[in-house]
């Protein structure tokens, strides 16, 4: 065979390696389809739980929501019986106490019904009710907030009522009524997020809660840098110094934060009497109720926020093992090979670190920077537990419990919420976009 035919040939043959793959066939759609269909009751829960407080949580920001309209508008009612009957023929009286439940809310068509005690015969009745047997039905019509008011039924009694042992309690009053629930309703606002901005405390909240986010954030990572690069190279008790390394973050929050409060106590803490012995303060510092210290720099008058500060320093510390964690896996990954070539070539150990290290590291840096930023900026138990958010330590989390709980305003609570999402999720995006990605990502 000639080279000619040989060419030939292999123009003939078809070229597999080019032809576009098949298209998906139809068993294969039927399998995808009931794949997706058995998923989906899964999926709807899910979405359910993580959608569903959110939407809540944008429904009550754009609502004039307090604490006590969570609860509908309604009458209540108090029945009481009146007088000591000892004897047939004696007189009772059966009273209604009714009161409306909110200050500022009407309550139209409101209807009162109850069955009157057995041996029970009314005698004056008031106008808003009637009498039909034993059946008891008052109209009292539209009652504004606050409203509070009598019903007073007179009457005799005999001696099926003398047997009974608990007179009025035998049937319970039911009271009906229409009345506007601000939760339901369809009326809107941004009264509550125009409150939120126009506050003059919120900038500085604002402010206070990216200095805690960014410091307490950086600080984890630094120390979780450290930490696996100190516990990277193997000696002896490494493996039990690993575990110890893990105990500020599986302690319980409640348990080193009371340690760290007794701890830094300006009147009994060890750190106070440390410095005070050791001639460095002359008198103790509170540093957890002293909200900042002033100093000079160059003759210019400084001030330094020494209870946020400290907070930061409890972030850090709580939660580096996370990030040391993570760091020393990543470490453990890389080539070793590199390392011994650059150390032949006389590279210091910082060298290598910053030209060889980092650069693996970068990938899960950034995530673990991105992660602890979400997670310190939701962050209020640490802050809650150890100053309760005085002394320059207000965030917007602490922010939010105050409004919606301290101040009773869940719609103004609930608009801070919502700025804290907002923010989050647009430094998401951004820092996603710029960050570096692993290899192979």
């Amino acid at each position: 065979m000639t080279a000619a035919d040989t060419h030939t040939e292999d123009l003939a043959r078809p070229n597999t390696a080019s032809q576009p793959p098949k298209g998906v066939g139809p068993m294969e759609r039927r399998e995808a389809r009931l794949a997706y269909l058995m998923l989906a009751p899964t999926f709807l829960i899910v979405l359910g739980i993580v959608m569903g407080p959110l939407l809540a949580n944008f429904w009550i920001s754009v609502k004039p929501v307090k604490l006590g309209d969570l609860r509908p508008p309604t009458v209540l009612v108090n029945e009481r019986v009146r007088g000591s009957a000892e004897a047939p023929g004696d007189p009772v009286t059966l009273e209604y106490r009714l009161r409306n439940s909110t200050q500022d809310k009407e309550i139209r068509d409101v209807i009162l019904t109850d069955t009157l005690p057995a041996g029970f015969t009314p005698e004056t009745v008031p106008e808003l009710c009637s009498i039909s047997g034993r059946e008891l039905t008052c109209g009292i019509g539209t009652i504004p907030g606050q409203w509070r008011d009598r019903l007073r039924i007179e009457g005799t009694v005999n001696s099926e009522f003398l047997a009974l042992n608990r007179p009025g309690r035998e049937s319970e009053p039911v009271i009906a009524g229409d009345a506007d629930n601000v939760l339901t309703s369809l009326d809107f606002t941004l009264e509550n997020f125009i409150e939120v901005f126009d506050g003059a405390e919120f900038w500085s909240v604002l402010r206070v809660t990216f200095y805690y986010t960014v410091f307490g954030t950086g600080g984890a990572l630094v120390l979780g840098l450290f930490a696996a690069q100190l516990l990277h190279t193997a000696f002896r008790g490494r493996s039990v110094l690993r575990g110890l390394f893990l105990f500020p973050y599986v302690s319980p929050v409640i348990a080193v934060a009371f340690t760290w409060v007794i701890l830094f106590d300006p009147f009994s803490g060890t750190v106070n009497a440390l410095l005070t012995k050791m001639g460095v303060v002359e008198t103790p510092i509170n540093f957890f109720g002293e909200r900042a210290i002033s100093y000079s720099l160059f003759g210019i008058p400084m001030e330094f926020p020494l209870a946020l500060t400290t907070v930061i320093a409890f972030e850090a510390w709580r939660y580096f093992p996370l990030s040391f964690l993570f760091i020393l896996a990543r470490m453990q990954s890389i080539n070793t090979d590199m390392y011994e070539a650059a150390e032949m070539d006389g590279a210091t150990p910082l060298q290598q670190f910053w030209y060889l290290s980092l650069p693996q590291l970068a990938g899960i840096l950034s995530v673990l920077f991105l992660l602890r930023f979400i997670w310190t900026f939701n962050k209020f138990d640490d802050i809650f537990l150890l100053t309760g958010g005085n002394a320059g330590t207000r965030t917007l989390t602490v922010d939010v419990y105050e409004q919606g709980f301290a101040l009773s305003n869940l719609g103004a609570g609930a608009a801070v919420a919502v700025v804290v999402f907002v923010l989050l999720v647009t430094f998401a995006m951004i820092f996603l976009h710029f960050s570096p990605k692993e290899e192979g990502l």
